[in-house]
């Protein structure tokens, strides 16, 4: 028996010594990224967002895009679409990009008219682009909220998104919500907005004492905060661009999401599949496949793949919150053999600068009698761009560092300065890169504001033929503002007015950012010289104003450069006058006179009906004299006889 026992406990250790290289295998995700997969996804499910209230009839929307990117330069691709619902399509769309580090943006062209708030310094277009406004710096998600309703008013959208790819936002939807735009976190933006990311933090593992090549790709798809079923397209994509594909591994692809999604598969090679749900294929979309039910933790994951699917591998491991479509990269390719040393370069390497981002960089900085460009050179870093220096087209105005930064400067008349038509500064800046001798040749163009005058005047009518100082209060003001001199090649329009009426009164913004602030006022002429518009005051004012000032900035920038924006101020005094009441026409007295008299008979009636309805009743008694008849009495004889007949007592009373 002893014999046996101990014979016994000896197969159980074999046994056990052979199960535990897969029951303890260790695989801890330190592949290098190199030879794990990329993978991206779109979605609609934000870090933080909104949706605000819309009334059905607006045709207003601002949509706030909060985005945060990776230091360096990242490119976005942003499209605005319409949407074909049976709702006003939109007539005002302003979009508010806040960014914190320099992206290039390709603005796909929107279906509608679109205005941009950006900061020109940190956002550049990869094709021309000028319906634009400067966005002051923010990296509060408060205090970016509250200037757009105070400058935009009513936010229709807010989404703040880590390093977003691509960004699809559909406008003129009939958006249901009946609260403001209050941000929460991990917050679905439904059909309004789509997003694609690439998922960070893919990593992958190989498993410590386990034979095979087997190689699994696991997907983890979070829960959303719809319960209705989804379905979810996963495109794989195992190809070598390279074209020496490796031999031909046994792959396997595990999907695990909500119980509700099912699983719409797009792949390029022979894969076994795991999955949560059901699958198809996207070759056979009808035949729906019924998935297993896989564990939820990732080291159970890992476990399954390796005991289920027999995985010796993991070349991608990664979690995404809820995704409409994911692609996973994985290039399978084979290791290339080297027959021959890598030939030794004797020429410098193609150069990488990115030249129109580097052209977007150089914006001039004009004051009244000189032009000024400054790169910082951590912008150089950034953009791959070594330069040794630059100068104007006069090769002897070299640039100088100053604090980290290249500085050229000159004033309007040196340095090969041209100046046309009085008032447009031109030169050429020759950049000097370290890995070229060949400089790069790049125009830049200044505004002499100094040379340029704005005259504003008011009137009283539409026609603008008499002017005026003075503003009747309910009566309409016309204003006109000119530019002088007056060329093609500049574009004017109004960036802002102001009314303000001392300090008794709150004053009034009329224009802000291009746009009226209020239904009393009316652009006619907003972008082309000269400009008019009009307003109109309440009829009342308590306390009422004497005087106003009216300020106006007027923005001045050439045609398709629009680096050279600029704005000059324009002022002037205004009287303020309240409406006369004597100052009434002829019908507008006789309507009161009239009204008068009648209230006046009303009045009268009214008061003798009161008195004849309240006085004593009865017969009156004729009037008896106090003292003894006498005929002596001269009372007697002025008064009359005192007979008690009926006439005389008629004719006493």
């Amino acid at each position: 028996m002893e014999g046996a026992f101990y014979t016994a406990m000896f197969l159980a250790a074999c046994v056990f010594s052979l199960a535990s290289p897969l029951e303890k295998a260790v695989c801890d995700l330190e592949l290098p990224d190199s030879e794990t997969g990329k993978v991206t996804y779109t979605t609609n499910q934000v870090s933080w967002g909104c949706l605000g209230q819309k009334s059905l009839k607006s045709t207003r929307e601002v949509h706030v895009l909060n985005l945060r990117f990776p230091k360096g330069v990242s490119e976005l691709k942003l499209t605005i679409q319409v949407s074909k619902e049976n709702v006003p399509q939109p007539g005002d769309v302003h979009v508010i990009l806040n960014v914190q580090s320099p992206i290039i943006l390709l603005l796909q062209d929107p279906e509608i008219p679109v205005n941009l708030s950006l900061d020109p310094t940190k956002v550049f277009f990869q094709e021309q682009y000028s319906n634009y406004s400067f966005l002051p710096d923010f990296s509060q998600m408060d205090e970016l909220l509250n200037w757009a309703q105070r400058i935009h008013g009513d936010i229709t959208s807010y989404a703040e998104m880590d390093d977003p790819q691509s960004i699809v936002l559909h406008v003129g939807q009939a958006l249901t919500s009946t609260i403001p735009c209050v941000p929460e976190s991990d917050f679905n933006m439904g059909s309004t907005l789509t997003w694609e990311a690439i998922a960070q933090g893919v990593r992958g593992c190989r498993f410590s004492n386990v034979p095979g090549k087997k190689v699994a790709h696991i997907l983890k798809v979070t829960q959303g905060s719809s319960s209705s079923l989804q379905t979810v397209e996963v495109k794989m994509d195992l190809s070598c661009p390279l074209g020496n594909p490796a031999p031909t591994l046994e792959t396997v692809l595990i999907l695990q999401g909500p119980p509700n999604v099912n699983w719409l598969i797009d792949s390029n090679h022979n894969v076994q599949i795991g999955t949560t749900g059901e699958y198809s294929f996207k070759i056979f979309p009808n035949k729906n496949i019924p998935g297993s039910i896989l564990s939820d933790t990732h080291q159970e994951l890992l476990n399954e793949a390796l005991m289920k699917f027999n995985a010796s591998i993991i070349a991608s491991y990664v979690e995404i919150p809820p995704a409409s479509h994911i692609a996973l990269l994985a290039p399978s390719c084979a290791p290339r053999v080297e027959t021959s040393p890598s030939p030794v370069l004797t020429t410098p390497p193609m150069m990488t600068c990115y030249l129109p981002l580097l052209s977007s960089l150089l914006l001039p900085q004009c004051s009244p009698d000189s032009m000024t460009l400054v790169l910082r050179k951590e912008f150089m870093m950034v953009l791959k761009c070594p330069i040794k220096q630059f100068s104007f087209r006069d090769p002897t105005c070299q640039s100088q560092e100053i604090a980290n930064q290249l500085v050229l400067s000159s004033t309007f008349y040196g340095c090969g300065m041209n100046v046309k038509k009085g008032v447009i500064l031109n030169n050429e800046v020759a950049v000097t890169l370290t890995s070229s001798s060949a400089p790069i040749q790049i125009e830049v163009n200044c505004l002499n504001t100094s040379a340029f005058s704005v005259r504003m005047e008011a009137y009283n009518s539409q026609q603008f033929l008499r002017t005026s100082n003075t503003i009747e209060l309910g009566q309409r003001v016309y204003v006109q503002v000119t530019v002088t001199p007056s060329i093609e090649e500049l574009s004017v329009y109004l960036e802002s007015c102001s009314l303000d009426l001392g300090p008794e009164a709150d004053p009034v913004e009329l224009i802000h950012d291009q746009m009226v602030r209020s239904p009393r006022v009316k652009l006619l002429i907003a972008d082309s010289n000269p400009m008019q518009f009009s307003f109109l005051l309440r009829g009342h004012m308590v306390p009422t104003p004497m005087a106003a000032t009216f300020t106006c900035n007027v923005g001045l920038v050439l045609q398709d450069k629009h680096e050279t924006k600029t704005i000059v101020k324009t002022s002037m005094k205004l009287n303020i006058s309240s409406p006369i009441p004597t100052s009434l026409g002829m019908p507008a007295v006789l309507g009161i006179t009239f009204g008068a008299f009648i209230i006046g008979a009303l009045l009268t009636a009214a008061l003798w009906y009161i008195y004849s309805h309240t006085r004593p009743p009865g017969k009156r008694q004729p009037v008896m004299a106090t003292a003894p008849a006498s005929e002596s009495s001269s009372t007697n004889h002025s008064i009359g006889s005192t007979q008690s007949t009926p006439c005389s007592t008629s004719s006493m009373a």
